[in-house]
């Protein structure tokens, strides 16, 4: 009995450590990530705007929900490994630079994509900056300090290359 209280004081004890370390992360972070990829820049732009097709190269997205446009430019949910997301195309820059932004009130955890490409030889350069806000003290710790918070920019960019044959490793 006395090492069953001693282990949940432990557990206690580091959840209040993990909550309070996260208490003191701030809110919002940035992250950006870079690929070079042997695709041309209007086939990246095509790969990336073309939203309904995301389940065909996204791992992570099972399906998307095309919705009405939000100040006449397009939306769209995804339902996938991160439950059902809300996006909206904030700025829309063809075929250079995208911007989407989450619209869900109710996550724990928002922020906008900017997605940049240029041209790189004969392919394209394409880089995304995240601007991430995560609002729950556990979540930010583990977006810091588990995860990290390129994870979810590296998964991308890496689907995005195997979309075109390529095998990709996302850089800062």
């Amino acid at each position: 009995m006395k090492w069953l209280q001693i282990t949940v004081g432990v557990l206690i004890l580091l959840i209040a450590i993990l909550v309070g370390v996260g208490y003191t992360l701030p809110v919002a972070h940035t992250a950006r990530r870079t690929v070079v990829l042997q695709a041309p820049p209007a086939e990246v732009w095509a790969a990336i705007t073309d939203v309904a097709a995301y389940p065909a190269w996204r791992s992570d997205v099972e399906s998307v929900e095309l919705l009405a446009p939000v100040e006449s430019r397009q939306s769209w949910r995804e339902n996938g490994d991160n439950g059902a997301i809300t996006y909206a195309m904030v700025r829309v820059d063809p075929p250079t630079r995208l911007v989407t932004r989450i619209t869900d009130r109710d996550l724990p955890f928002g922020g906008e994509w900017e997605y940049e490409i240029a041209p790189a030889g004969a392919g394209s350069r394409m880089s995304i900056t995240e601007r991430g806000e995560v609002y729950n003290p556990v979540f930010r710790f583990v977006s810091r300090f588990v995860m990290g918070h390129t994870a979810t920019l590296d998964a991308y960019l890496r689907a995005l290359g195997s979309k075109f044959g390529e095998r990709v490793t996302p850089v800062s």
